[in-house]
Parts: structure tokens; sequence; C-alpha cells
């Protein structure tokens, strides 16, 4: 009884939110349109009840342009998240390698994406490719810092125990450090999923021919505000979708601990 109170007050908070929001977004509309008297106001900031109108109008072509973008955030999320598991494991096998390489994998952070993202084009020559390997790029970072940090938090009795039944360090692993992690790991992937739709976006405003980000920069350059704040409510829910699959990931693959204890007192 007391999971699906917990549930419904989440629930209740989300609608509160969004109500907020509109609310919120739509006072500021009308402050700035009929008490500052911008003359601007409709391309600044135009009421959200026409976005959405715009959005209804429009949603077959945002849902593709949505999807080229989307679609290659995943692999590269596939793929940065894949290297980042390997870094992990890597580093925690080794203490030199760990030396090593992690910084690396700060100095690699503090190039911008902006900056990073023509060069990539410029050596692949292909928009796909730069988006996949943009997305993997801010990927894997977070993903393998999460990842490591889960492999460090094993107590070495623990380790010592399954040694002391002469497993060998790859049974240490299966049956006990990459288990453990796996609640450090989703922590990474739900940082890293939203960055890299982000990333995506931001490689499609280089001179990408589709995409969402194209939506995006093209409505800036036409004055076309409700295709534009369309568009970034689209980019918008393409980051909470990606967020929440990893999120569904995770409960399926930790179950567990979606169990939470029940408080004394409250009977089913």
């Amino acid at each position: 009884m007391s999971v699906a109170i917990g549930k419904r007050e989440q629930r209740i908070v989300a609608i509160v939110w969004v109500i907020g929001i509109i609310v919120v977004w739509e006072l500021a509309s009308f402050l700035l349109k009929y008490v500052i008297q911008d003359p601007m106001a409709s391309a600044k900031l135009p009421y959200p009840h026409i976005v959405a109108m715009t959005f209804v109008e429009n949603w077959k072509i945002l849902l593709e342009a949505g999807l080229v973008t989307f679609s290659r955030a995943a692999i590269g999320f596939a793929l940065g998240s894949s290297v980042g598991i390997l870094l992990a494991v890597l580093m925690s096998l080794s203490k030199t390698m760990e030396r090593i390489a992690f910084p690396y994998l700060i100095v690699s952070q503090m190039i911008p994406v902006l900056g990073l993202a023509p060069i990539i084009f410029n050596i692949v020559r292909d928009m796909n490719v730069s988006r996949i390997m943009i997305a993997a790029y801010i990927t894997f970072f977070p993903v393998a810092v999460n990842m490591l940090s889960g492999l460090k938090s094993v107590e070495q009795e623990k380790k010592d125990l399954l040694f002391s039944i002469a497993s060998s360090k790859f049974k240490v692993y299966q049956k006990l450090m990459l288990p453990f992690s796996m609640s450090y790991l989703f922590t990474g992937l739900k940082i890293a999923a939203p960055m890299a739709v982000t990333a995506s976006i931001l490689v499609d405003m280089l001179g990408s021919k589709s995409g969402i980000g194209v939506k995006i920069l093209y409505s800036l350059y036409s004055n076309s505000s409700n295709i534009f704040w369309a568009s970034v409510l689209t980019s918008a829910f393409m980051g909470i979708i990606s967020f929440y699959v990893v999120v569904f990931a995770e409960r399926l693959c930790l179950p567990w601990q979606k169990a939470t204890p029940r408080k004394e007192g409250v009977r089913a």
C-alpha cells in the first residue's frame, strides 16, 4: 500500500510540475506582450498553446527529424557505453592502467563538443558517423567513471572470501564485482543518455540535411518562432525519453531495487 501511495504521489508531483510550467510560461508570454509591450514578444516567447498547436500541425515532420537524430544518438550511446564499461573494468584490474588512462579521460572532457565536432566531421566526411562518434564521446566518460566507482566500492573482505575458495578473478568479477557495480553503472547511463541526444542535436547544426537540430537552425534563420519552440520541445522530449528508457532497463536488470521496506504501522 505504501508503495502504491508513493507512486501516486510521484504522479501528482509530476502533473503539478507540468501545470506549473505551463502557467508560468503563459503568464510570462502575457506580461511580455501586454505589460512590457515588446513588439517581438510573439517571436521571443510565444504562448504555449500556440506552440502546442504548431507541434500538432507539424508532428510528422518533427517526428521524422527527431527519429534521425535519436537513432544516431542511440547508436553512439551504445558504443560509448561499451567503451566506458571496458575502460572501467581494465582500470579496476590494474592500478597502473588506471594511473595511465584516468588523466587522459579527464583531459578528453576538457575539449568542447562544438570544437571537436567540426574536426571529426572533416575527418570522416559523413554526418551520420559524426553524430554517432560525438554521442559516443559524450557517453563514455560518465559511464566509465561511475562504473569504476562501483567496481572500487566492493569490500575487500568479500573479494578475499571468494579468492579463499579458489575462485578465479573472472569468477570474482562475474559473481561479485559486476553485479555490485550495476547500480553505479545505471547512474552513469542515466546521466549519459540525455547528453548523447544533446550531442547529436549539436552535430545536426553543423550542416546536416536532416535531424531535429536542422529544424531548430532553419527556424532561427527563417524567423519561424513557433517551429523553433516546437523543435526545442521535441528535443526536450527526446532527452526525457532517453532517460526513462534507461530507467526502464534498470528496473528490468535490477528488479530488487524496486522493493522498498514497508514502514511500521502501515498495513496492506
